[in-house]
């Protein structure tokens, strides 16, 4: 069985197209630091050149705009690259696999190519990758998710590049967006369990940002339907199978006659059925299991695992249309594009 969610009516800003214009430049460093172009170039590129409070003037300018020298010496601002940068929490993360493998084909038949960069899942890393990624000029940058910092928000502005944040969803983006809410997600899950019977929730997640949304919204809509305890155990991301076998154990040293456990992956999932199956807990008799992303063997464990599904191959395509369209010159009417989720519902509920 196969239950659809899709939010619909988001608001979205009015379209703008950055290439070719808005992008901040040299001479906007050296016009706010009060100093001639050439100056501004022999701070940024040979500092040993220019005094120190000239220095300081134009390190303090590139802080206030954003900018980030071209390092693809000689390269004209119309020219393009056709090279493409993504960044992922972490390359071992499967979930990602079906968006990047789609991402880069459909690159690939529009004459692009992909540079993947991994930031981590604290994202710790990303301000600087990012740095390194908008100073050789890609034509476009596709992100996960929206949770960036403020100097990395502004890097990506200042720099005019086209940028596609996707597995989230907001009604802001930085440029384009296609993926789909983490806290629909939480709220039908509960939802879901609630409708098979279900009254006393538990949640193994990982400890990053979007699983701790869906793990909000699934408490919150668990409330909404009387049931005020939902005993959470978060483990390190990325996930992993011990991991989930580990979150069962802590959940039922917790709280022993839990009977539905809904689990940010299904990598967790499959630990928390190990686990169940060794301790002698029928699956799902007595135990409902939920995971997340709905990845290959889900369908092929026994019992079967219900799953959230969502089109990571609808999320790639998009993704590389949004930035050929905008890289070549073309507009974008629909910058934020919500793909929805499913529940595919199967032996583990």
């Amino acid at each position: 069985m196969c239950l659809e969610w899709r939010m619909s009516d988001q608001p979205v800003p009015a379209k703008r197209s950055r290439r070719g214009s808005g992008a901040v430049t040299l001479h906007d460093v050296a016009r706010l630091a009060g100093v001639a172009p050439i100056t501004a170039s022999r701070a940024v590129n040979t500092p040993n050149l220019v005094s120190a409070d000239v220095l300081q003037k134009v390190r303090d300018a590139v802080i206030s705009t954003g900018y980030v020298p071209n390092r693809l010496a000689g390269g004209l601002a119309s020219s393009r690259s056709r090279l493409v940068a993504a960044v992922v929490p972490t390359i071992s993360g499967a979930v990602f696999l079906e968006t990047m493998q789609s991402l880069t084909e459909s690159l690939a038949q529009m004459g692009y190519q992909l540079m993947l960069g991994q930031a981590g899942y604290a994202g710790s890393r990303e301000d600087a990758l990012l740095e390194a990624i908008v100073g050789r000029r890609p034509d476009g940058v596709v992100l996960t998710g929206i949770m960036h910092s403020a100097a990395g928000r502004k890097l990506l502005l200042a720099s005019g590049i086209p940028v596609v944040e996707t597995w989230d969803l907001t009604p802001t983006p930085i440029d384009m967006l296609v993926g789909f809410s983490h806290v629909e997600v939480g709220r039908a899950v509960a939802h879901f369990l609630h409708g098979k019977g279900r009254t006393r929730f538990g949640v193994v997640a990982g400890d990053d940002a979007r699983a701790r949304r869906r793990v909000e919204a699934f408490q919150d809509a668990a409330r909404a339907l009387g049931i005020a305890e939902v005993e959470v155990v978060y483990v390190p991301a990325p996930t992993t199978l011990q991991y989930g076998r580990d979150g069962l154990g802590k959940l039922l040293a917790a709280r022993a006659n839990v009977d539905a456990v809904f689990c940010s992956s299904d990598l967790l999932a499959l630990g928390v059925l190990t686990e169940a199956r060794v301790r002698n807990i029928p699956v799902p008799a007595q135990l409902a299991v939920v995971g997340f992303g709905d990845l290959e063997f889900a369908a092929s464990l026994a019992p079967s695992l219900t799953s959230v599904r969502i089109n990571g191959a609808a999320i790639g395509k998009q993704a590389a249309r949004f930035i050929v369209d905008r890289a070549e010159g073309r507009e974008v009417s629909e910058r934020v594009i919500d793909i929805g989720f499913q529940i595919i519902d199967r032996e583990s509920t």
